[in-house]
């Protein structure tokens, strides 16, 4: 699917709305200070609505048609190649992005490469149930390509973080004049099928193993003093 569809649906009054209730989600889970590194994967070109560049110098936006606040720092790449280093970034940000890649299981991987242990992602995508999505999409049927095989349901989202160690922490549901943020993961409804979009924030967490083997019992030893001096020796060493 094209991204035009995205700002389309962002031009029509519906999708006005989403913007202004979606833009209030980013703002409210952006917790990382302003000297950390954020990354913000696919340009909007309203990220004033949520983020301050002028005061978030770190703030970067990776995008192929070089879209986004012209006062975040810009790169072009693709998401699932991202030009970056192992564990140097606190926060990403994928505002609809998902929904319109051909290799977002890659990109699923190439973000838990470059977050740190401890970092954050926020996730807006789009619900597959919506009837107003749906409809917009027959109306601009030519900005798309099909819409089982890009749409990702939120369930299926929560197994691709899960499956690569990250921990929700919040979710949201965007309806049609309101939207609601929950603690820890989703928890479907019947309310959940009227959701235009939906957005989750999770955390990177590293687990170390513990190797398990046999233990090894040091054998007793016995303290002696002689003239004031005190010698430690090995119980099998006194056997003699």
């Amino acid at each position: 699917m094209k991204r035009k569809f995205l700002f389309a649906l962002y031009q029509s009054p519906r999708g006005k709305l989403l913007q202004t209730m979606e833009g209030q989600f980013l703002k409210r889970s952006i917790t990382v200070s302003c000297k950390q590194q954020q990354l913000q994967i696919g340009g909007l070109g309203w990220e004033e609505d949520f983020i301050d560049c002028s005061l978030y110098r770190n703030y970067c936006i990776l995008d192929l048609d070089a879209l986004g606040n012209d006062k975040a720092l810009q790169v072009k790449g693709k998401a699932y190649t991202l030009p970056i280093q192992t564990e140097s970034v606190d926060l990403i940000i994928l505002p609809h992005m998902l929904e319109f890649d051909k290799h977002r299981f890659r990109t699923i991987r190439e973000i838990e490469r470059v977050l740190k242990p401890g970092g954050e992602i926020i996730i807006l995508n789009f619900n597959p149930l919506s009837f107003s999505v749906r409809y917009q999409y027959l109306l601009d049927k030519k900005l798309a390509d099909s819409w089982v095989s890009h749409f990702i349901s939120r369930s299926r989202v929560v197994d691709w973080l899960k499956l690569m160690n990250f921990e929700v922490l919040s979710t949201a549901e965007f309806y049609v004049d309101t939207f609601k943020i929950r603690t820890g993961g989703f928890q479907p409804n019947f309310r959940s099928l009227f959701a235009i979009a939906y957005g989750l924030k999770a955390v990177k967490r590293r687990y170390k193993l513990i190797p398990v083997g046999s233990t090894i019992t040091q054998k007793s030893r016995f303290a002696a003093a002689i003239n004031g001096m005190k010698f430690s020796l090995k119980k099998d060493e006194t056997d003699d």
